[in-house]
């Protein structure tokens, strides 16, 4: 039987150290999203992203800031990658109207030149 780790009061061993790598994990995750936001595209496959661990319990006082901080900038990659979506499609629509876009015939054929 697993028991849910607790808060300081009756804090388990590494409760702190658990949470510490959790967030540093998704930091991870929010960080290689940035990157492709600054690429401008994917060079590669996306990883299977950022797994909560289970079991934590609450999250610790003194990581509050940096927990909100993380939130802050997953926020902005969201809205970042919406904006990278929509610009795609917005590309990908003018090649494919330029793709239906029937070739032009020549008014005149040059045999002089």
């Amino acid at each position: 039987m697993t028991t849910a780790l607790v808060g300081p009061t009756g804090a388990a061993p590494g409760w702190d150290v658990a949470w510490s790598d959790a967030l540093a994990d998704l930091e991870l995750s929010v960080a290689d999203a940035e990157a492709l936001l600054r690429a401008g595209h994917a060079t590669g496959p996306v990883g299977p992203g950022w797994v909560p661990p289970s079991h934590l319990g609450q999250l610790p006082a003194p990581l509050v800031e940096r927990a909100q901080a993380l939130l802050d900038r997953q926020v902005r990659v969201a809205r970042g990658l919406a904006a990278a979506a929509a610009q795609s499609r917005r590309e990908l629509r003018a090649v494919e109207q330029l793709r239906a876009t029937p070739e032009a015939t020549p008014v005149y054929l040059d045999t002089a030149g």
